[in-house]
């Protein structure tokens, strides 16, 4: 034992007592884990294969809930609206930041000024977003239409809706992609940019040659988490259209609500729950494939 003092060497014993005690703190997480994640998980998958309205008795009715919402006009239109919402604020929430990025990193005059402005929307909490977006948005006495001096009914619209609040989406996360992509640039050695311009390229064969390609890590990681972060979109719909007018900005997420806690179709819900974690699953395997035909590894 004074040898094991001596060389500060921690008995077995020790070891075994401090996996344990590990243990024990780690207990109440695994538990709340267990209790309100693994089980809800299970029991909803079970759900989607029954009819049920949180009162009556549960009824097994197999594919029938599935088959169901495949054969609803409704919830192809739903559908529609998820997949234009989720691709187009993608879109935007990652072209965007890559520009702003770039020409924040070029060390412009006040550019720690505007990485806090940029970020400021992403930590404001969303019914504070929506109160500011539907007064700009207000067809009678919005700033939108004052400052284009036209009368355009922004979020009562169904052709103009959900793209209304695209707009909004893709504001909201513009600054957190950023900063992202920032601390990606951060990562690219300044040696390859004098070596180009010595080789004589201009700025835009720098950006598209060298830029784009050593960012591409970053870029992956925005695209993936933007998408399926747009894909869960609840919280602007419940907020700002509740899905109107016509549905046309009724998105999975918010049809999954109102079908389970309004309309107490829960077998519906559970099973529309299953059919977007399958989207959300297949498009990040997807973008995981194609990620080796884009982005750039140092083993490259």
């Amino acid at each position: 034992m004074t040898i094991l003092k001596m060389w500060k060497i921690t008995p077995v014993s020790d070891f075994k007592f401090d996996k344990y005690v590990g243990m024990l703190f780690l207990l109440p997480a695994l538990i709340g884990t267990f209790i309100f994640i693994v089980i809800p998980v299970f029991f909803s998958f079970g759900l989607s294969f029954c009819s049920w309205d949180l009162i009556s008795s549960i009824n097994f009715v197999g594919f029938d809930n599935y088959l169901g919402l495949f054969k609803s006009h409704s919830f192809g239109l739903i559908m529609k609206n998820t997949f234009v919402f989720a691709f187009a604020t993608t879109f935007i929430a990652v072209v965007i930041p890559v520009v702003l990025a770039a020409v924040l990193n070029s060390k412009i005059r006040g550019a720690e000024f505007f990485k806090g402005v940029y970020f400021l929307p992403f930590i404001t909490p969303m019914i504070v977003i929506a109160i500011i977006w539907e007064w700009i948005f207000d067809p009678a006495f919005g700033l939108l239409n004052y400052i284009l001096k036209l009368h355009i009914n922004w979020l009562y619209d169904p052709d103009i809706a959900l793209y209304s609040l695209i707009i909004v989406s893709a504001w909201k996360l513009i600054g957190y992609n950023m900063v992202i992509l920032l601390t990606g640039f951060s990562g690219i050695n300044n040696s390859v940019y004098d070596a180009a311009k010595i080789d004589g390229a201009n700025p835009f064969r720098i950006f598209f040659k060298i830029t784009l390609p050593l960012l591409s890590p970053s870029i992956f990681f925005v695209s993936i988490v933007t998408t399926i972060s747009s894909f869960q979109v609840f919280d602007l719909i419940y907020l700002m259209t509740q899905g109107g007018p016509l549905d046309s900005t009724n998105v999975l997420v918010y049809w999954i609500y109102k079908n389970a806690f309004e309309f107490f179709n829960v077998g519906q819900a559970s099973a529309g729950a299953y059919i977007l974690f399958l989207i959300v699953f297949t498009l990040t395997l997807l973008q995981w494939w194609l990620r080796k035909k884009w982005v750039f590894s140092e083993s490259d």
